[in-house]
C-alpha cells in the first residue's frame, strides 16, 4: 500500500502550535525505503543546535543503516524483544548516548540526559519536516547495549531511535496495529501547569 506522506496523525491541540509539533508522532510501521546518508546528517545537524548547559553538547549518536546488516542486527539485538518485532523495519537505528561529565572539568553534568533529550527532539522535528519519522525506544537491555557499542563509563545510553519513512499500519501485527491506529492524546495544559 502506498502512503501519502503528507498524511499524519496530526495532534488535536487546544492551542495553536507549530505544524511540525502537531505532526510529529512515533510510528512503528516503516517503509522499505532507505534514508540517505545526507538526510541523516541533516537530522544530526539539527540535533547539534539544541540547547545544553554551558554549551557542552553531551549527546553522541551511534547508528546503523538497515543496509549494513551486521551492524544493524547488533543494535537491534539490544532492544527488548517486543520492540525488535517492528524496529527491524526501520531504515536506520540510532542509539543516543549522553556524556555524564563536563569535558573541561570532569565534574558531573546533572543535565546530561535532559540536554540529550532536547537534541533528540530537535532531530525528530527536523525529520518530521522531511517526512522522516522517528520512534524513541526506552525498552532495551542496558548492559548489552553498553557492551555492544563498547561504551566508556563516562557515557550513558539515553534511548534508541528507529528512523524511517512511514508505511501502512496494516502490515503490523497486534497489538502494534491497534496502537498505530489509536488517536493521539495528551494531558490538558491545566493538568500539568500551575501558577505560583
Amino acid at each position: 500500500m502506498t502512503i501519502d506522506y503528507s498524511e499524519t496523525k496530526t495532534a488535536p491541540t487546544q492551542h495553536e502550535v507549530l505544524d511540525v509539533i502537531r505532526n510529529r508522532w512515533s510510528p512503528r510501521s516503516f517503509a522499505d525505503r532507505p534514508v540517505a546518508q545526507e538526510d541523516l546528517e541533516t537530522l544530526f545537524e539539527a540535533a547539534s543546535w539544541a540547547p545544553s548547559a554551558i554549551n557542552e553538547q553531551p549527546w553522541r549518536y551511534i547508528y546503523a543503516h538497515r543496509s549494513d546488516t551486521e551492524t544493524f542486527e547488533k543494535l537491534l539485538a539490544c532492544l527488548a524483544p517486543g520492540n525488535q518485532v517492528w524496529a527491524r523495519d526501520a531504515a536506520v537505528l540510532v542509539l543516543s548516548v549522553a556524556r555524564k561529565t563536563y569535558s573541561a572539568t570532569g565534574k558531573p553534568n546533572r543535565t546530561h540526559l535532559y540536554d540529550t533529550g532536547a537534541a533528540n527532539l530537535a532531530l525528530l522535528l527536523q525529520g518530521t519536516e522531511m517526512g522522516i519519522f522517528g520512534h524513541q525506544i526506552g525498552g532495551f537491555d542496558l548492559n548489552k547495549t553498553v557492551e555492544t557499542v563498547q561504551l566508556s563509563d563516562d557515557f550513558e545510553p539515553a534511548v534508541f531511535i528507529a528512523l524511517g519513512y512511514r508505511d501502512s499500519y496494516e502490515k503490523l501485527a497486534e497489538p502494534f496495529r491497534t496502537r498505530e491506529m489509536t488517536p493521539r492524546s495528551r494531558k490538558t495544559v491545566q493538568e500539568f501547569t500551575s501558577e505560583l
